[in-house]
């Protein structure tokens, strides 16, 4: 009888998508990683739902809506092990800039005083299908627990793959500086 193998799952929240990038920049190695796992939920293989338990969650970008919440929530309640991966998901990244903005503020300038702004009737979005946006955005970790973090914008290829490997083979996740460091 064949042997299943662990299954991680992949999700992009409020980020630029690099760090799914860095994932594949492992190049042929992600043949390795295939031998090792399933991929469950994840843009990877396009799994939309999840298919069951996974060992591995790795979350990009921070939330900024409550779609990002139901996503990470999700995450968590299917993962064992749930890493935040990038400066997005660690701090809030690029998107959080606008915590330093009140949320009305950000709204009225992005649809209604922006200097190229075209909106006469004045309206901001309302549509039920668009997610309520939060107050401000939140790395991960202030919603959910995180068991490990990556840093970096995105972190190296490298040190996804050191992290995958020592979580997948049971071994302490010890990445060395010069897989941290950035200059």
């Amino acid at each position: 009888m064949a042997k299943t193998k662990p299954k991680v799952a992949t999700a992009s929240l409020a980020g630029c998508f690099g760090c799914h990038m860095s994932i594949l920049d492992i190049d042929e190695r992600i043949l390795q990683l295939i031998d090792r796992v399933d991929f469950d939920k994840s843009p990877i293989d396009d799994i939309k739902e999840f298919t069951g338990r996974c060992a591995i969650g790795l979350i990009e970008g921070g939330c900024c809506n409550e779609e990002n919440v139901r996503v990470l929530r999700d995450f968590r309640a299917h993962c064992d092990v749930l890493i935040a991966v990038g400066e997005c998901a660690v701090m809030g990244g690029l998107p959080a800039l606008r915590n330093m903005v009140p949320l009305k503020e950000c709204l009225d300038e992005a649809y209604l005083t922006g200097p190229t702004v075209y909106n006469p009737g004045k309206v901001l979005p309302n549509d039920k299908e668009l997610p309520l946006i939060l107050d401000k955005v939140y790395p991960i970790q202030e919603v959910v627990k995180v068991d490990y973090s990556l840093p970096g914008c995105p972190p190296s290829a490298d040190t996804i793959w050191q992290a995958l490997v020592a979580l997948l083979t049971d071994k302490p996740l010890e990445l060395p500086y010069e897989l941290i460091k950035y200059d």
